[in-house]
């Protein structure tokens, strides 16, 4: 030690910090005991078996006195602490070396001298501070997180790329902190990379489900079935003087659900920017994972074993990523169609004489959210957008002709009308071939197709049909009395409540008198 302070004083770096000093010292202990080893033992092992093992178990005390108030004093990771750490680590290899080989030929092998040379423990150390930089490269990227997130109000105009400009920054200081964690002169990445990628992973999907809170999901949008109702033919006359007052009713409820759900950050621009959000997240998510595996092959921790394992690196936030988008594209295409245009949909659609409130509207104003669909979401998300636009665009049209409520009434003549208005709605969506895949229309058309010929079955056979699926359903409890089958929204035409809910709004006495007399159905809510 005398030695070594000496030099530094006489090559001028009294200024310079004393933690290489430590990294000097061992070096020279380390010499120290080799030249003993070589020298002195030799002739010293005459009087002593195991002298060369008595003179590192000492140098080893020695040097452990310093190493440990050293330790104590460690407040962070820097690279002179490292540099110590790694000096101590290879004196200590040295030292066992010696006493192990001085050793061989005694009783014990060596063991008691071993037993006098507690572990420095090295990388221990190493290990619990960069634990210690991780914790606090991870706090400091949740603070981040809840940072942008809060400042954050989901504008698709914010980038050329329509994504929020909260998920950038967030993923720059991910990459920060990986490129800064292999930076760190150690020789244990692979053994601490998980501690590092698994608390990114919950930061992110601290994120993705802060992208997706309060969207709402399909059932969010979903208006409530009224009660079954039963109508005659001379119903619809008075329907059509109903419908100027329930248009206006329905408006002014439009303009409320405007004001709570509309302008905010959840309107339907808004979910276009978060669902664009979580792609740009996602595939980011595979750039990451491939990058620090790269990183880690030229680490000096290099195993290829390890390397390939962290390809699982950020699975939970991808799988999060894909289940948000999943939840985001259903909440946008059900707000669309149950809240946005619910009044040329749900509260215009059939209502009154079939004939004169046909889709035409609907359409119109659908095609108009597509286009800026179009425009707006990642292309590599789009169809599906599209696709769930699609399929709760099918699910209003058949809750519209099966849970309308009283405002509507079909006779078998309408069948012709409806079915050409879906033909409409599909043509809208195929778009002369610019549209969804033919097979993808056809796929989620299917009900739609096997119900509409219910319509345009006489009413005879379907009360006839509804008697036999009901007795199929409910079996020998079915004769005496037909019990009312339960909505499951599950529309068949081989389903009890679909069956009878065609009846409901089928505008004929056969049918009303039938449901008057088996379940005393009003004709009013």
């Amino acid at each position: 030690m005398e030695k070594v302070k000496s030099s530094k004083r006489s090559s001028n770096k009294n200024q310079q910090n004393q933690l290489p000093f430590l990294s000097i010292l061992a070096q020279d202990v380390s010499t120290l005991a080799f030249s003993e080893k070589a020298i002195f033992s030799p002739i010293l092992k005459r009087w002593h078996p195991l002298s060369a093992g008595v003179a590192v178990a000492t140098l080893h005390s020695c040097y452990g006195n310093e190493l440990k108030q050293f330790v104590s004093s460690i407040g962070e990771l820097t690279p002179d602490i490292l540099q110590v750490l790694r000096a101590a680590e290879k004196l200590e290899k040295d030292l066992v070396q010696i006493a192990v080989e001085n050793s061989v030929d005694s009783e014990d092998g060596g063991k008691s001298i071993i037993r006098e040379m507690p572990p420095y423990e090295a990388e221990s150390v190493v290990s619990n501070l960069v634990k210690s930089w991780i914790k606090t490269r991870l706090d400091r990227l949740k603070e981040w997180v809840d940072r942008n997130l809060q400042q954050e109000v989901w504008d698709p105009r914010a980038n050329k790329e329509r994504f929020a400009p909260s998920s950038v920054e967030v993923l720059r200081i991910v990459d920060e902190a990986l490129e800064a964690f292999f930076l760190l002169p150690i020789s244990i990445h692979a053994a601490l990379l998980p501690d590092l990628t698994n608390g990114i992973d919950r930061c992110l999907q601290h994120y993705i489900s802060k992208a997706k809170s309060g969207c709402g999901t399909q059932s969010t949008f979903v208006p409530s079935m009224p009660a079954l109702t039963r109508c005659s033919s001379r119903s619809k006359v008075s329907g059509v003087f109903k419908k100027k007052e329930k248009f206006q009713k329905a408006q002014s409820r439009k303009s409320q659900v405007g004001t709570t759900n509309g302008n905010g950050s959840f309107g339907i621009p808004q979910l276009y920017c978060r669902i664009n959000t979580l792609q740009h997240i996602r595939t980011e998510l595979d750039v990451l994972a491939k990058r620090t595996i790269v990183h880690l092959r030229s680490s000096e921790s290099h195993n290829n074993n390890i390397a390939n394992g962290t390809g699982k690196a950020f699975e939970l936030s991808a799988a999060a990523c894909l289940e948000g988008i999943q939840q985001l594209c259903e909440a946008t295409a059900y707000k669309v169609i149950f809240q946005d245009l619910s009044h040329v949909l749900w509260d215009g659609l059939y209502v009154g004489e079939v004939s004169s409130s046909r889709i035409e509207p609907f359409l119109q104003e659908l095609e108009h959210y597509l286009e800026v669909l179009s425009l707006t979401v990642h292309d590599r998300v789009r169809t599906r957008v599209i696709t769930e636009v699609m399929k709760a665009s099918f699910d209003g049209f058949l809750l519209v002709l099966l849970a309308g409520g009283p405002a509507r009434a079909f006779s078998l003549q309408d069948y012709e009308t409806i079915a050409e208005d879906f033909k409409f709605l599909t043509d809208l969506f195929w778009s002369n071939g610019d549209g969804l895949p033919a097979d993808l229309i056809q796929k989620f058309s299917t009900t739609v197709k096997a119900i509409l010929p219910l319509f345009h079955t006489e009413t005879d056979n379907l009360i006839e049909q509804f008697k036999y699926m009901t007795a199929e359903s409910y079996g020998s409890s079915a004769k005496s009395k037909l019990p009312l089958p339960p909505t499951s929204g599950q529309w068949s035409p081989t389903e009890p409540n679909t069956l009878l809910r065609v009846l409901c709004y089928r505008s004929d006495e056969t049918a009303a008198k039938f449901l008057k007399k088996t379940y005393n159905l009003p004709k009013k809510l």
